[in-house]
């Protein structure tokens, strides 16, 4: 965000407000008389999306060529830069992220159920690892589309992502997202052989993945979205299915 927004406010608010399924997008009619605001015309701040979530608009905006989240008070006299958190669940609140660029690059699919969700996990994040050994309780209830996001400070993150898109069938890709625990011996991974296309082609995938969780703003794992593109907390989502996190 360029230096004159951020001069102007940068606060935190703790507002009891959500950005969900209920929010409403604003039409364009609304978007045009936020960026004929004089701060908008001389910031040169194009707004992409806008988003009704009760005490204030959400912007997703364009300025100087960088996308940011800003928010707008309902009488359009301030602009807010910064955090808004629900008090109610202490997440961020921010607008939901585009998924169609995903479309059919997942890794696999896990679930056979009806609430469709996206997952960014990292093989060697302790908490990912956590979730993902409540899925097979959840597997009839949820589909989800699995990509994967190894952080740079998991030195064997790369490998294990690797060797599990590796796997020829959606069954061996699972299990073998299941087949380590934190600390195991990765011997097994570290030694198994691709040839040379094959490793190109396992790299360039992961890769992908890497770059499309990046545009979506993921910064650590495990990220989890729902189908129409918000955040989704893992421990709520079992939580709903009646499982305790323990």
């Amino acid at each position: 965000m360029s230096r004159i927004l951020k001069n102007i406010i940068f606060v935190t608010l703790f507002l009891a407000i959500t950005l969900n399924a209920k929010d409403k997008e604003v039409s364009a009619k609304q978007i045009a008389e936020f960026e004929n605001l004089a701060l908008f015309k001389n910031a040169e701040i194009k707004v992409e999306k806008a988003y009704d979530v009760g005490s204030l608009y959400l912007l997703s905006i364009i300025v100087k060529g960088n996308k940011d989240e800003i928010f707008l008070t309902k009488d359009k006299n301030y602009l807010i830069s910064g955090a808004v958190i629900n008090t109610s669940n202490g997440m961020q609140v921010k607008a939901p992220v585009d998924l169609t660029i995903l479309k059919d690059k997942e890794a696999f699919t896990y679930g056979e159920g009806k609430e469709e969700l996206v997952f960014f996990t990292d093989p060697e994040c302790t908490y990912c690892k956590k979730f993902e050994s409540y899925l097979p309780q959840i597997k009839d209830k949820v589909k989800i589309k699995v990509f994967f996001f190894p952080l740079d400070f998991h030195q064997n993150a790369r490998d294990l992502s690797i060797y599990i898109m590796s796997k020829k069938t959606k069954d061996e890709k699972i299990n073998a997202m299941f087949e380590f625990n934190i600390g195991d011996d990765l011997s097994k991974v570290k030694n198994a052989k691709y040839s040379k296309n094959e490793l190109e082609r396992l790299e360039k995938k992961l890769n992908e993945h890497i770059e499309l969780g990046l545009n979506l703003g993921v910064q650590g794992t495990p990220a989890l979205f729902d189908k129409d593109g918000h955040s989704v907390i893992w421990v709520q989502l079992l939580e709903k299915y009646k499982i305790s996190v323990k």
